[in-house]
């Protein structure tokens, strides 16, 4: 029996092979489609090769467009129950379309990351600055999240790290959070029988989508601080720098004759893991959870990073490498895994419990289908409750409706 509509509004189309962000949308439609909910998926982005073709898999995808009373009309048509706005943007631009259209419908915001705390990091880092709360509150980027978390029915969040800072420094009402990580099935001994050995892997690893500052950061840190150590040391070592949307200034730093080698975009990621000895991440700036770094572990490939990479990612566990800011020290780490056999096996073990405890998928989905339909059977007392939600809600709706109808008018 087919349950009812969910309306998924993305940024972008799903791109589950360019990005964290798009592997961790084509789990959030899984889990639905397994809880037979019919999804319909909108986007106002153009598609493009890397995006999937999801309605192999059952789901409608429609093009929709900005500032259109069009929308209105479409949404009072299919009436669905749940609307989930892919980042916060997107729930400023239509969500106050849904709450007046579709008022009954539970309206859920998936950040992704939280993009405040990654632009924040970022412009610090530019300042050389140590980062702080203070210039967190003072962002305008953070109020602009904040208000759209706020006038959401349950926002999901990808890090403990995420829900701590909401919960303490910004005072969220943990009713309106949900902490929700990536969702993967267990490594079992199959799994683990099938990975590749230390002898018969090759090379180290970088990837990651280059529309991403973060990760043309951390490629620039590689070239110019990291590889000089580790090459000088692993004469024969080669670095193999995968990721969707290359652009000039990254090409420019291959040298194959120093190992440094750029790939592109990696058309069987999974392959390029479980090929590679050791992945790399010198994540300088950033939020969530670092897709490069589950997967790694997911097939069986220690990794180094950094405080910020491995924030909120592991809780209490060892990770399945090192976390080290140093960079010369961690050149040296590399080294050293890379070397290593006895360390490499112990530390590709800590991965495996990781992805056991914290990112099970057995054990996420049903406590999350649960609150869902929690919320959705006391919505009017759930958003009473949130009074700063509601008082967003006709603040906004006011002042975004007036801007967007002047915009379409304009249009015309």
């Amino acid at each position: 029996m087919t349950k009812e509509t969910i309306l998924i509004i993305g940024a972008v189309w799903v791109e589950p092979n360019s990005s964290a962000a798009g592997s961790r949308m084509m789990q959030l439609i899984e889990l639905f489609l397994k809880e037979n909910y019919r999804i319909v998926f909108v986007s106002t982005a153009q598609k493009n090769e890397n995006a999937v073709d999801l309605s192999q898999i059952g789901v409608d995808e429609i093009q929709i467009e900005l500032n259109n009373s069009s929308f209105d009309d479409f949404i009072k048509n299919l009436q669905p129950t749940i609307v989930v706005f892919d980042r916060f943007m997107i729930e400023e631009q239509f969500g106050w379309r849904v709450a007046e259209n579709c008022p009954k419908a539970l309206r859920i915001l998936d950040t992704e990351d939280l993009h405040f705390l990654r632009k924040v990091r970022h412009q610090q880092l530019k300042k050389r600055e140590e980062f702080s709360n203070d210039a967190l509150l003072k962002a305008d980027d953070t109020k602009r999240e904040i208000a759209a978390i706020l006038r959401c029915d349950l926002s999901l969040i990808i890090s403990t790290y995420e829900m701590d800072l909401l919960t303490s420094v910004f005072k969220i009402d943990g009713k309106i959070l949900y902490h929700l990580p990536f969702l993967y099935h267990r490594i079992d001994k199959d799994h683990e029988e099938k990975w590749k050995t230390f002898s018969e892997r090759r090379h180290f690893l970088f990837i990651g989508n280059f529309f991403h500052k973060p990760n043309v950061d951390a490629v620039i840190a590689l070239k110019k601080e990291i590889w000089p150590i580790i090459r000088t040391a692993l004469p024969e070592a080669e670095i193999h720098i995968y990721g969707a949307y290359v652009n000039q200034q990254i090409q420019d730093l291959q040298n194959k004759k120093e190992g440094f080698i750029i790939k592109g975009f990696a058309k069987n990621a999974q392959k390029v893991f479980e090929d590679a000895k050791v992945v790399l991440a010198p994540l300088r700036f950033g939020a969530g959870i670092k897709g490069k770094l589950t997967e790694a572990m997911l097939c069986g490939t220690p990794s180094i990073t950094t405080k910020i990479g491995a924030e909120g990612m592991h809780n209490n566990l060892p990770w399945n490498g090192f976390v080290e800011n140093d960079f010369k020290e961690f050149a040296l780490r590399a080294v050293e895994l890379y070397s290593n056999e006895k360390l490499w096996l112990s530390l590709q073990k800590n991965g495996i419990e990781i992805i056991n405890e914290i990112y099970n998928k057995e054990k996420l989905s049903q406590p999350f289908i649960k609150q869902i339909n929690t919320i959705q059977n006391h919505i009017e007392v759930h958003r009473t409750q949130n009074f700063l939600g509601s008082l967003l809600q006709h603040q906004t709706m006011q002042a975004t409706k007036y801007m967007s109808k002047w915009i379409e008018a304009k249009n015309k």
